[in-house]
């Protein structure tokens, strides 16, 4: 078992930045990748962006240039560090964990982290 924990979600002005992290706890040796997803309210859950164990990062095309997902391994922590922030980035930001594939397709969540971006 994984356990997630997010924070540092909040409110902020457009243009503005945000750091969300994610602590990784539990069976830790067995996560092959971890990544960030977001839902908007009415939206369907989207991939934000993703690293793997070594590193490796993936992002979604409207996150490019802005957002930038990184890791800690000694703190078995992830981070998403957002810039030039938008309204339309307003949802619930989730971390995600996979196991026994990619983050595209995660074996754990964690509870979710609100951010809100005004206009």
């Amino acid at each position: 078992q994984v356990q997630l924990v997010e924070s540092g979600g909040g409110l902020v002005q457009a243009g503005g930045s945000l750091r969300l992290s994610c602590a990784a706890s539990g069976s830790i040796f067995s996560i092959n990748a971890m990544g960030w997803y977001r839902q908007a309210p009415g939206k369907q859950r989207e991939l934000v962006a993703g690293i793997t164990s070594g590193g490796s990062t993936i992002y979604a095309d409207t996150m490019k240039g802005r957002f930038t997902i990184s890791r800690d391994n000694a703190k078995n922590t992830v981070y998403l560090q957002m810039s030039s922030l938008k309204p339309e980035d307003t949802a619930v930001y989730y971390c995600a964990a996979a196991v026994h594939t990619t983050v595209v397709a995660p074996d754990y969540w964690g509870q979710g982290t609100q951010v809100t971006v005004s206009s």
